[in-house]
């Protein structure tokens, strides 16, 4: 948790944004190269990121504590041993060498950060988003997590425990939000649209079962 940052992240992870020769970089300069050539469209790519970024890769994630929500028997597999319940299942992709599934309750409320980079398992929850990698909320969230919290639009209740996840490039963390009352003998389907990725990082709820 937050009190123990020493988390060995690869040395090319550390804020690569500002070495030119890092893949962000260098992706970002190819990316503009193309749009002003005419060989790519800036909103076909951002349409595209945003489908991976809100859609696509958080699904995945989102089926999988859907899944958990309706199975109490899976439920604890994730919270014992993520990594066999990922390789049972096939799942398979970035940045999910090994995860840790936390579980939010009426007394516990988890969050996930990187407090030295952005690391973040791309293969359950997609692309991250640029709040998750800004130093702004890796600094905060730790410092003050109930006021950032509040900030992005969850409000906690004052006796709730909140415990703050380090990922690093050994350990990444992905949060079991609680299941919404109501939603009883929905099907796992059903309730993955309640999953959001911001649920599945510990900064939002899942999503209202009346809004469904």
């Amino acid at each position: 948790m937050h009190d123990d940052h020493s988390h060995g992240h690869d040395s090319d992870h550390h804020h690569s944004h500002h070495d030119p020769t890092s893949p962000d970089v260098r992706v970002e300069a190819l990316e503009d190269l193309l749009i002003e050539k005419g060989l790519a469209d800036p909103e076909r790519i951002d349409a595209t990121i945003r489908r991976f970024s809100h859609d696509i890769g958080p699904m995945i994630g989102a089926r999988l504590v859907a899944q958990a929500w309706a199975d109490s028997d899976l439920r604890q597999r994730l919270l014992d041993d993520a990594d066999a319940v990922v390789a049972d299942m096939d799942i398979r992709g970035a940045e999910i060498e090994h995860i840790e599934v936390k579980a939010n309750t009426p007394s516990i409320h988890n969050v996930v950060v990187c407090t030295l980079c952005s690391c973040y398992p791309w293969a359950l929850l997609g692309l991250p988003p640029n709040w998750y990698k800004s130093p702004e909320y890796r600094a905060r969230v730790v410092r003050e997590p109930r006021t950032v919290l509040a900030e992005m639009g969850l409000e906690l209740e004052p006796d709730t425990e909140v415990r703050i996840w380090d990922s690093s490039s050994e350990t990444r963390f992905l949060v079991m939000p609680e299941r919404p009352a109501g939603t009883e003998g929905w099907t796992a389907e059903r309730l993955a649209e309640l999953v959001t990725r911001d649920s599945m990082i510990g900064v939002a709820r899942a999503a209202d079962p009346g809004g469904q």
